[in-house]
């Protein structure tokens, strides 16, 4: 049983790595669009926020599972379930980082850019060395609270027959008829959180030396 939930553990363990690593960049890339004077731009990352959050993750990974057959007619495999499970987490908790970002980078008073302008700093410049580093310490608590989330949200993948450690329990459950399996599966996924709790509080107290 113990061997059987690990193995389903590695696979959410996957889709947490994966999201991460696909949505935290492109969350970026959304929140400046958000922020951009280009209008056309600023409306449309609105309004894609707006969408992917607005409607449930398990909807959009129908979406995306969905489309490439209903859509263009495509055929696909029994691989692209666990594909599309990682384009419909990494588009969807883009948006919930973009927000994040946008509002840590909305908290920088404006006389920083100021500041930087007269010191010949470009907008990039400014970007990357005044403002990002400030942003991640004022953004960590909301970016962790999203992050233990996630971790919890793997569990959904089983709603297009990704196998991961919710699935694998939810199968020990019927066979076995006890809710031991859901019992180890709830520790596994408490423990995690409980290691990401550390490792943000500690990330949090190297950043003290940024003061608001």
């Amino acid at each position: 049983m113990l061997s059987m939930l690990v193995s389903g553990y590695g696979t959410s363990i996957v889709i947490f790595a994966l999201t991460l690593l696909g949505a935290v960049p492109l969350g970026i890339l959304v929140a400046l669009g958000r922020l951009s004077r280009f209008r056309p731009l600023a409306i449309l990352m609105g309004l894609y926020i707006s969408v992917m959050r607005g409607t449930p993750l398990m909807l959009q990974m129908f979406a995306v599972f969905f489309l490439p057959y209903y859509g263009f007619g495509l055929q696909t495999g029994p691989d692209f379930m666990f594909t599309a499970c990682i384009v419909a987490f990494v588009v969807n908790y883009a948006a919930y980082f973009a927000e994040i970002y946008r509002s840590g980078i909305q908290s920088i008073p404006r006389g920083q850019y100021e500041a930087a302008e007269v010191l010949g700093y470009s907008r990039g410049q400014t970007f990357v060395r005044i403002v990002l580093p400030q942003m991640v310490k004022r953004i960590l608590p909301a970016m962790g609270n999203e992050v233990v989330t996630l971790v919890k949200d793997t569990s959904l993948a089983f709603s297009i027959g990704v196998s991961e450690m919710f699935t694998v329990g939810r199968a020990l459950v019927a066979s076995q008829r006890s809710m031991l399996p859901f019992a180890i599966a709830a520790g596994i996924y408490w423990l995690t959180c409980l290691a990401i709790e550390f490792m943000l509080r500690r990330a949090e107290k190297r950043l003290d030396y940024y003061h608001d």
